[in-house]
């Protein structure tokens, strides 16, 4: 996995005093799955019996739909500005996405969650300072990143989980994988990276997607982070091809 560099912006936006989370901390929260054909909105059911069941620690990249299946992934959000164009371009190509969200920016605006969840999309903790050299810090760091996240984007969502956690550059460490798939989060990769980070043209962009996706169905884009007008045009070009090249999109297997 690519490591991505110059993302500290994330680490600004941290609230001082996050309390390291214990791992086995008994708690009460909300739990909801969102259908994934969206066909109905996601129903919460209280759980007084603390995490979701436990899934795989293996990275996952596969699709649910199978080996012509696409896996839409967004990181960074929600964001006011562009997550909403995202979203927009999301429905009008009746596509499913799964959002990669930074705890804080998902407490800042928990409106825009509840909308990603309303639009029957899944979720995805992607810890909150966003440190992509979670890999060399101490486990209770890393807890604290990935627990406290967990919460903060419970809390913004009314009380849907996320189902997948992804390491912020890749940074994954056998605990961090132990620990968000005790929490029912499948930890998550990518095969194709859409460089829209580093915002190199829409043009390069797509050229990117469309050579790459043979590599893998799992594709990473970005709705926040900085100016994403790239990738906006990008996805509004990119979700219509790859429908015209016969694949379907759905989300990453759990």
């Amino acid at each position: 996995m690519a490591k991505h560099k110059g993302r500290g912006w994330h680490s600004r936006l941290l609230a001082a005093g996050l309390g390291v989370t214990a791992l086995a901390a008994a708690t009460s929260v909300w739990s909801a799955q969102a259908d994934p054909a969206g066909a109905r909105k996601p129903q919460a059911s209280v759980s007084d019996t603390g995490p979701a069941a436990a899934v795989a620690e293996e990275i996952v990249h596969a699709s649910d739909r199978g080996e012509r299946g696409v896996n839409i992934t967004i990181d960074d959000g929600p964001d006011p500005t562009w997550t909403p164009q995202v979203l927009q371009l999301l429905k009008e190509n009746g596509v499913k996405a799964t959002f990669c969200m930074v705890g804080t920016q998902a407490r800042a605006y928990p409106d825009l969650v509840k909308k990603v969840v309303a639009d029957g999309h899944r979720l995805c903790d992607h810890t909150i300072a966003h440190d992509t050299a979670m890999d060399s810090k101490s486990e209770a760091y890393q807890s604290q990143q990935i627990l406290d996240a967990e919460r903060m984007i419970i809390e913004a969502s009314g009380g849907v989980r996320p189902q997948y956690y992804r390491a912020p550059g890749g940074a994954f460490t056998p605990y961090s994988r132990k620990l968000a798939a005790s929490r029912g989060m499948r930890p998550l990769g990518w095969n194709v990276d859409s460089k829209d980070f580093e915002r190199p043209g829409v043009d390069a962009m797509v050229a990117t997607v469309k050579s790459e996706i043979a590599n893998g169905p799992t594709v990473l884009f970005h709705d926040a982070g900085g100016d994403r007008a790239q990738t906006v045009e990008a996805l509004r070009q990119v979700l219509p091809w790859l429908k015209e090249q016969g694949y379907s999109f759905g989300f990453p297997v759990r």
